[in-house]
């Protein structure tokens, strides 16, 4: 399954690049993190990995993060490893002007269990839904943020 979204965020590309690239602020816009976790690699650098668990529910889910691109501030390319799923997500970041900043993600997602099938099968609609108020809460997060 793959698609595509896009928001506007109204900060310059400079802030919201450093915004995003701060593991410290995860949790201000993903109240559902429980841990983030280096466990290898440079940081914040191609091949860079990290454990990262949320809770999903009342069920802890555990993934493996690699970064696969790290080209700030235009680029950011990182997989998700987890039981059944791949997701690879490509974050686009580009400036519209001085005061705003659009992001585009592409999203990749690969299912290696049939029960993860089943569920991509079915649910086909909650990701990009999912990705989009990910996408929204770092966007007033960021907006919210003082310069």
């Amino acid at each position: 399954m793959e698609y595509q979204l896009d928001i506007i965020i109204n900060k310059p590309l400079a802030e919201v690049v450093k915004l995003m690239d701060d593991p410290a602020n995860l949790k201000k816009w993903q109240p559902e993190l429980v841990s983030f976790e280096h466990i290898g690699g440079k940081e914040r650098t191609a091949g860079q990995k990290s454990k990262i668990v949320y809770l999903m529910g009342k069920k802890e889910c555990e993934m493996i993060e690699t970064i696969e691109s790290h080209d700030l501030p235009d680029l950011l390319i990182t997989r998700y490893e987890t039981d059944g799923v791949v997701n690879r997500v490509e974050n686009h970041f580009k400036a519209v002007g001085a005061d705003q900043t659009h992001w585009m993600t592409k999203n990749q997602f690969k299912f290696t269990s049939i029960g993860m099938k089943l569920m991509g099968f079915f649910m086909k609609k909650a990701f990009p839904k999912q990705t989009m108020n990910y996408m929204q809460r770092f966007k007033d997060f960021a907006e919210n943020t003082p310069s």
